[in-house]
């Protein structure tokens, strides 16, 4: 006797399964790969979603020309970055970081939504130590959510960055929570 696929009455069933099956496997699947990155000269350890780029150019930071270094990847369409930089006189680290912080939201063109503290573990306390939340535009006009964190320890001053059309809380608190500074 010959069966097609019409008689046998738990075909609907097990294909029903299957589906299920499939389609909780995909969304179990991590959606972001995270990995433990300890950026050369950075005195930190952090969590990327992704394999990190580095690059190292001279900016102006509070009318001083400083050697920033930036490791960025962007994984689910969000963009994450951790910006360090030497700056050798502890003077200089408070006006660094409220620079810092006014040229992210000037290159945003974003408005500050929300701030609050900042205080990794091992950080030097400074009041510009902050976590922000902003809402800006692309350079094409498109709108974006980012948040941030300033902070330093000793003269090294960082900013941690995500920025994306629309961000992930889980992926931001990750990549903010997970921040040790080197003692």
């Amino acid at each position: 006797e010959q069966f097609t696929p019409g008689d046998n009455p738990r075909m609907p069933r097990v294909r029903l399964i299957a589906i299920v099956l499939c389609a909780s496997m995909t969304a179990c699947a991590p959606a972001f790969n995270w990995r433990e990155v300890q950026p050369a000269g950075s005195g930190v350890t952090l969590q990327f979603p992704c394999k990190p780029q580095s690059r190292t150019r001279v900016a102006m930071l509070d009318g001083e020309a400083v050697a920033m270094t930036m490791l960025s990847c962007s994984a689910q369409g969000i963009n994450f970055a951790l910006v360090h930089a030497e700056l050798g006189d502890p003077a200089r680290v408070a006006p660094a970081l409220i620079a810092m912080r006014k040229a992210l939201a000037a290159n945003a063109d974003a408005r500050e939504l929300k701030a609050r503290p900042f205080a990794p573990a091992g950080m030097t306390p400074n009041e510009q130590a902050v976590r922000v939340r902003y809402a800006g535009r692309s350079p094409q006009g498109d709108p974006i959510e980012e948040e941030a964190a300033f902070f330093s320890s000793a003269m090294h001053v960082y900013q941690l960055a995500v920025l994306g059309t629309r961000l992930d809380a889980a992926a931001a608190d990750t990549f903010f929570d997970n921040l040790r500074i080197e003692e």
